[in-house]
Formats: C-alpha cells, structure tokens, sequence
C-alpha cells in the first residue's frame, strides 16, 4: 500500500504563491534540488489539480534544460517516469507523458490507488490537497519552509481542518531551508 504525501515548499508564514502568484522566493538550490529528486526517486503517481499540473509540465520539455546543472536535469527525468492524474472540470487535453486527467475528485477512487500502489503518492495544489486532507487520505506532510514572509497569498495548508501530527524527520539546509516530514496520526 502506497502512501499519499503531500509536499510543497511554503513560505515561513505558510503560503504557496504570494498575492500576485509567484513563488520566485522558492526556487531551490542546488542541494534543496538534491533532496527533492530524493522524495521524487519514491512517487510512483502525482495527483495534481489543474493549476499545478500546468506549473509542473515545465518538467516534459528539454528546450530549457540544456544549460542546467545535472540535479535540475535529473528531477525532470524523475518527473517523466511518474504516472500523472490531473483533476480538472475545465481541462480537455494534456501535453505530458503518462497523464490523466478525472473531471472530479473521487475520495473513494484515491482510497483505491493508495491500496492498490506498490509505490507512494504524491498530491499537489492547495485546493486538492485541501480535499485530500479533508478526506482522510493523507497520510504525510512534508514541507520545505523557505526563509521568507510573502504577507499573504495562497495558503499551503487547509483552513478549517485539525489534523494531528507526529514528526518523523527535519533537517537543515545551508540556504536557510528547513526541510519537516509528518506523519498524520488522526486522519478522518
């Protein structure tokens, strides 16, 4: 049985984006690049919802990755050899390997894949993630607290949900990044 993690870099004051949507303050170094191929090395499917499924497709094409360093080239290699299902109302078609795309989220259906996966799962995006959580289905956290205040924007967490939850791991990056990994002990 695989698990359902939910990962994101946040701000210290815990949002994706800012308020005009970017996460430029995010972007990662070299070793914070390191650690997330590791994560990614164990995602056998990503669940997506729309909005970050469009960020994240950056990863299919190599136009951009020739003059990279090899931990960016890596990840997009990582990123390929995942199964994708995207949950979209709005969206018809995708332009990436080894993607879906599920009109709806379907609590019981994720229930499903987790059982059935040999592998973990990843889910990404605040309003899917938000579902996941609501439900029951995630089972970790693990978060990479970028040294920075945005102020306001979209959070990276639930409002409205009481999770409790156990620390399993953290660690220290040279960049100021600190890396927590969670478990959740009290799911729906």
């Amino acid at each position: 049985m695989g698990k359902l993690i939910y990962a994101a870099n946040i701000s210290l004051d815990g949002f994706l984006e800012d308020e005009t949507g970017s996460f430029d303050w995010s972007v990662p170094d070299q070793d914070v690049h390191a650690f997330w191929n590791e994560h990614e090395r164990h995602i056998g499917t990503s669940l997506y919802g729309r909005g970050m499924y469009e960020t994240m497709r950056v990863w299919e094409s190599d136009d951009w990755l020739t003059d990279e360093p090899p931990v960016v080239r890596e990840y997009a290699t990582l990123w390929r050899a995942t199964d994708k299902i995207v949950y979209s109302s709005s969206l018809t078609d995708v332009s990436t390997a080894r993607t879906t795309i599920e009109p709806t989220f379907e609590p019981e259906a994720v229930r499903r894949l987790k059982e059935t996966s040999s592998s973990d799962l990843s889910i990404g995006g605040a309003g899917i993630a938000a579902e996941a959580f609501r439900h029951g289905l995630v089972d970790e956290c693990v978060l990479l607290l970028c040294p920075v205040l945005v102020g306001g924007g979209k959070p990276a967490l639930p409002r409205g949900v009481r999770l409790d939850l156990e620390l399993l791991d953290h660690r220290r990056f040279a960049n100021g990044v600190i890396y927590v990994r969670h478990a959740v002990r009290n799911p729906a």
